[in-house]
């Protein structure tokens, strides 16, 4: 096959050839939109799900679906290296100024009072928004309370956008590492927004702790949102995401090589990126065959571990992943892990603090731990056996 039309695309964030198995929430942006142009209010989304099942490629597309339906749009990545609040604001004031001035060169409306606002926050965290080219609105979004300013953006945005129909969308990937006092005002601002029916979304995406992250900065964000786990894809979505990308190059697979690649990647869309780029690179020709198949999951599962699966951990940590291997992906209780190591739970405390923060496993209850990254457990096993 000729590589140079390899159709398959894996990376991080990396839309795929074939966005399949995520219509309800591509169904559910749709209704948010119809919605909101008929003054109807609609609950913002929040989607988790492990690393690699598509959360931010899904953020994307329905970002663009908003921005295709004339909303104002800014998006957010937080990460856990992020030192202090002004850092997270500026980026944010920076966006926003960056949407409001692309909403205002393609939309004769005038959006003053939206822009005023808008001036005035960017302004009070040292973003400077002349171009904009309207002045700043004294005494609103302009306190230095990131809440508060928040919450008097959302209102005068909303006010110059409800009357035409359109919305004012906030994504945010990677919540669950946002800082808690930016993390507290959003979901303050979405809160009073849905009580005074402003056409305002908080869309968040994040790990499978990012439910219970948002309860414990808020006790309200459970009825908040409407949350949807992003998971693997079923076995006709994961077929369809193999096979479409190469029927478009007049390419196909035999049954029982498209089988053995959807089981090798267990529904898991990066995987099947990984594993369609491999059988495309090294089959000699089309229909793929099963041969071809079992070449490309040893292929794509080394490519894995040599990208895809974080391998930088401390001898402590090390340790404690290797435990945690023993009981596969669906997790481990930190005292079987304690004994595992001979060692106490309290002992292993920042050692687990600190996989935690890396994003490498998290707590889906109390006492419990799993990885956030799907397949984590055979890499481990794999990375052990080449060791000894």
């Amino acid at each position: 096959m000729d590589v140079d039309l390899n159709p398959y695309a894996p990376g991080a964030g990396v839309r795929p050839p074939a966005m399949v198995g995520r219509d309800a929430q591509l169904a559910e942006m749709s209704t948010a939109i119809k919605r909101t142009k008929h003054r109807l209010q609609s609950r913002p989304m929040c989607l988790w799900g492990l690393r690699g099942v598509g959360k931010t490629v899904l953020l994307n597309a329905l970002r663009r679906d908003a921005e295709s339906a004339g909303w104002l749009t800014v998006s957010l990545e937080a990460a856990p290296t992020e030192k202090g609040r002004e850092t997270v604001q500026r980026r944010f004031a920076r966006d926003l100024v960056m949407a409001a001035r692309k909403m205002r060169v393609i939309d004769t409306h005038p959006l003053r009072k939206a822009l005023g606002s808008i001036s005035s926050f960017s302004l009070s965290v040292g973003i400077a928004s002349l171009a904009l080219g309207v002045e700043p609105s004294g005494g609103r979004a302009d306190t230095g309370d990131i809440t508060q300013d928040l919450i008097e953006l959302a209102d005068d945005v909303s006010g110059d956008l409800r009357k035409r129909g359109l919305g004012f969308a906030i994504f945010v990937d990677e919540m669950q590492d946002l800082e808690d006092e930016f993390t507290a005002g959003l979901l303050t601002m979405q809160h009073k927004a849905n009580q005074e029916d402003w056409p305002v979304f908080v869309i968040a995406a994040g790990l499978p702790n990012l439910p219970g992250r948002l309860s414990a900065v808020r006790t309200y964000s459970e009825r908040l949102f409407s949350y949807s786990e992003v998971g693997p894809l079923s076995p006709d979505a994961a077929t369809a995401a193999l096979t479409r990308p190469a029927e478009a190059q007049n390419a196909a697979f035999t049954r029982q090589a498209v089988e053995t690649l959807v089981q090798a990647s267990n529904g898991y869309p990066y995987f099947l990126q990984e594993f369609g780029k491999a059988i495309w690179d090294i089959a000699p020709r089309s229909p793929f065959t099963k041969h071809d198949a079992d070449k490309a999951v040893t292929l794509g599962v080394a490519e894995l571990d040599n990208g895809f699966f974080p391998a930088r951990w401390t001898q402590a940590e090390r340790a404690y992943l290797t435990a945690m291997a023993s009981a596969g992906d669906s997790g481990a209780t930190s005292g079987a892990i304690a004994e595992s190591l001979g060692k106490t739970t309290q002992s292993l405390g920042p050692t687990r603090a600190q996989l935690i923060a890396k994003g490498l496993i998290y707590a889906p209850g109390y006492g419990v731990v799993r990885f956030s990254v799907p397949g984590m457990a055979e890499f481990i096993v794999r990375q052990s056996a080449a060791i000894a």
